[in-house]
């Protein structure tokens, strides 16, 4: 037998709730962040809103294949979480401990070059940002922004500076103590780029600093108008640190960075820095503990986000093993191919002490401004701390081994 329904008119209150508008939003590039809900959301922003240049400069990784950056990333993919049911995660908190002082998240802002091309904010967005969420803040040596202007632009920020080793001694010893006055606590000496990697779509694309005009890059702009005026109309786009002439970026790399870098450099460097000394590049067990024995504080596991040496090793699945042979001695530090909080969980899980994340900034930055750096934090930091209460963890130092496997 069927039921019968019984029908009635809606209330002219419950019409009025179903008909009540959604508060109007007035700024259109606050809607579209808005909208965005993921760092993808973010990427798929940031893809329609710079010049294709641009875009793949901060994108993009080495080799043909781009294998690198695609096996990270795929083996983010491959993380099983293995959650602990019936507990109380009514207090989930992120803060934690990175090279000895307190950060709101497990991450902080990777350094990245020439950040001001992605958006004429640049630097002093992102450390601004850094500022304001309470976690660390990468300035590179191939920024586009001073160390001085950058660190007046997050005062209160925690502020790390990253050293390429040049072959003049005597300028290196310059940008070091500049950054020491300018009150930056960690030199992070990057030691993955004797030369440079072959970045195709930088080279498909055309792409120098100063940027070339050429029929590509005039037809790219002018379907980027915003892009192209606030380029046009702000202080011109170059390397701020470094005393570069024209070219691509891989022709100012191989002119000036040292490809005769040896641990001695490493020793020089931490008799001459008072602060923490932090090691990025790093893909062997036996370079890591090389490096702590020299004196590091730190060591970050990186394939310099797949953009140097394409079929290196994936950095995360480095952490457990590194973890066994350094940990208590340095901080460990991971990067490459992270693009969800749920990805900066499992580093942390299989041993990391914190995560550096590039791109997902970069891509927030591209698709706003500053506000878009802004929204990356938000959609990471709440991607955290969701997975760690699902995982059943009030603390990151409740995370451990056996939160986390990798399928096979």
């Amino acid at each position: 037998m069927t039921a019968t329904v019984r029908r009635r008119l809606l209330r002219p209150a419950e019409l009025r709730e179903l008909l009540r508008p959604a508060p109007m939003q007035l700024n259109g590039m606050e809607r579209r962040l808005a909208r965005a809900a993921s760092i993808a959301d973010l990427r798929a922003l940031a893809r329609r809103r710079a010049p294709r240049a641009v875009f793949d400069f901060a994108d993009g990784g080495a080799g043909v294949g781009e294998l690198a950056l695609r096996r990270a990333r795929e083996t983010f993919r491959r993380v099983e979480f293995h959650p602990s049911a019936l507990q109380d995660v009514s207090r989930v908190s992120a803060e934690t401990m990175i090279l000895g002082k307190p950060s709101a998240q497990p991450f902080a802002f990777a350094p990245t070059g020439l950040t001001r091309m992605m958006h004429t904010g640049g630097e002093r967005a992102a450390v601004a940002v850094a500022e304001q969420a309470g976690i660390p803040y990468a300035l590179s040596m191939m920024g586009s922004t001073t160390i001085e202007d950058t660190a007046a632009a997050g005062p209160e920020a925690r502020k790390w500076f990253q050293l390429f080793l040049w072959r003049d001694r005597g300028a290196v010893k310059d940008l070091v103590d500049r950054a020491a006055a300018a009150g930056y606590d960690t030199l992070i000496l990057t030691v993955d780029t004797p030369v440079a990697g072959t970045r195709l779509r930088d080279v498909r694309n055309g792409l120098t600093v100063p940027q070339r005009l050429t029929l590509r890059t005039l037809v790219n702009g002018a379907f980027h108008p915003r892009w192209c005026w606030d380029l046009l109309t702000t202080e011109p786009l170059a390397f701020a640190n470094v005393a570069a002439s024209d070219g691509t970026v891989a022709d100012q790399i191989d002119r000036v960075f040292d490809p005769a870098i040896t641990m001695a450099d490493l020793e020089w460097l931490r008799g001459h820095w008072q602060g923490s000394l932090v090691v990025k590049g790093i893909l062997s067990v036996s370079d890591a503990q090389r490096v702590v024995d020299a004196g590091a504080d730190g060591v970050v596991l990186s394939s310099h986000g797949g953009r140097q040496l394409d079929r290196a090793p994936v950095p995360v699945e480095l952490v457990p093993a590194v973890r066994e042979r350094v940990g208590g001695r340095a901080d460990i530090l991971v990067d490459t191919g992270m693009t969800t909080g749920a990805d900066v969980v499992a580093a942390l899980a299989l041993g990391a002490n914190a995560a550096l994340v590039g791109r997902a900034f970069l891509y927030g930055l591209m698709a706003g401004g500053r506000r878009g750096v802004a929204r990356a934090v938000e959609i990471l930091g709440r991607e955290v701390a969701q997975t760690m209460a699902l995982l059943g963890v009030n603390r990151v130092t409740d995370l451990r081994p056996e939160h986390v496997s990798l399928r096979s």
